[in-house]
């Protein structure tokens, strides 16, 4: 089935790529020289395991896309950050972290799981939060182009100055701050830190910006409510549940902070004028695909592929993907599913490749993008 689902996947991705959009459909440019991601695991394609100094167990990376398999996504196989990079025909990201390769001149990752766009603290899985990725960014720029000025040979390698200024600047973070927010908060003081966390977001726009960033894509976020891992830790009282089994409180909080970060959007241009910002709802085509999953090909919607304790979520918060635990003298092995390409949830945090090229797919028809210039 696994063989089957990616011969499909080429299918379409030669179909998208072939065919011509209608005029203002495709949201995304193939003309950016160069892309520059921050975001957290929805879109880090191994930047906290180099940071960390630790390697993803498979089955994460089954997919065998990436040499080595997993190289620090947190997925069986590409996210949709990947399927993005494939359809403007950009090589894959590469983390900060891990090191300068001939593919660092079409760009660079800094997303790293666990961050949050506020500054990370003792409890914080990431320590590279939305500030130090922007800091990370504005290091990496000066050293670039120090290099290319010692010797312009360093041009064939490393991104220009030209391609600093007119790439792509994408952005999905945010989900973190929410549902870490809900551990020692209730929804009502989740909902007050929201214009706080934005705030913050905004300054590193405006930091962005002064280092000449004019081009930026942000994602917003998530139904929360329908990780596996959410509904495991605050959806025992079911009366916390919607009708799709996700917990609502969470969603809720997604549902504003997206209201309110697509007013920032709206409201950028305005400070910068001579820049153009895209806005994507990730968040719709999300709820879509758990809402109507069987509709798409997917027999689960929240239950996790690799992970342990069977229906109806089959997860373990102490157990993650690859991991194994002794429990009474007996071994649990948090492993993969038969049929990935069934499944939305990959580990109960983060989705399945198949669900990630259902996103994209969605990104690239333009129908869930707003772009707003002065």
């Amino acid at each position: 089935m696994e063989t089957l689902f990616h011969t499909l996947l080429t299918l379409l991705l030669v179909a998208i790529y072939t065919l011509p959009p209608l005029a203002g459909s495709f949201p995304i440019s193939p003309n950016f020289p160069a892309v520059f991601n921050f975001g957290d695991s929805n879109s880090d394609t191994g930047e906290l395991t180099s940071g960390l100094g630790f390697r993803l167990r498979p089955p994460n990376g089954q997919t065998n896309v990436f040499k080595p398999p997993s190289s620090g996504r947190f997925c069986n196989g590409r996210l949709i950050v990947d399927f993005l990079m494939e359809a403007i025909e950009r090589p894959y990201l590469r983390p900060y972290l891990d090191s300068i390769s001939p593919q660092s001149y079409r760009g660079c990752n800094f997303a790293a799981a666990g961050s949050t766009i506020q500054k990370a603290n003792a409890a914080s899985i990431s320590p590279f939060g939305f500030g130090v990725q922007v800091s990370q960014f504005i290091t990496f720029k000066y050293k670039v182009l120090q290099l290319i000025q010692q010797d312009e040979e360093f041009e064939r390698y490393l991104p220009s100055e030209y391609y600093f200024k007119h790439g792509l600047y994408m952005f999905d973070i945010g989900q973190n701050d929410l549902a870490g927010a809900f551990y020692n908060k209730n929804l009502d003081q989740v909902l007050a830190l929201i214009p706080t966390i934005l705030n913050i977001f905004q300054d590193g726009i405006k930091r962005l910006y002064a280092e000449g960033a004019r081009n930026f894509w942000i994602h917003n976020t998530g139904p929360l409510g329908c990780l596996a891992q959410v509904v495991s830790i605050f959806g025992k009282d079911k009366s916390k549940l919607d009708e799709f089994g996700c917990v609502s409180d969470h969603n809720q909080a997604a549902k504003l902070f997206n209201f309110q970060l697509r007013d920032l959007f709206r409201k950028l241009p305005q400070q910068y004028p001579d820049s153009r910002f895209t806005y994507i709802d990730i968040f719709s085509i999300k709820s879509d695909l758990i809402i109507n999953h069987s509709n798409y090909g997917f027999d689960h919607s929240i239950m996790v592929c690799c992970g342990t304790g069977g229906p109806p979520l089959n997860y373990n918060n102490q157990i993650s993907c690859g991991s194994t635990s002794k429990s009474n003298g007996k071994t649990i092995i948090a492993k993969g599913c038969n049929d990935s390409s069934k499944y939305v949830s990959w580990d109960g945090i983060h989705y399945s490749e198949a669900a990630n090229w259902f996103v994209a797919r969605h990104i690239l028809t333009g129908k869930y993008s707003e772009t707003s210039s002065f």
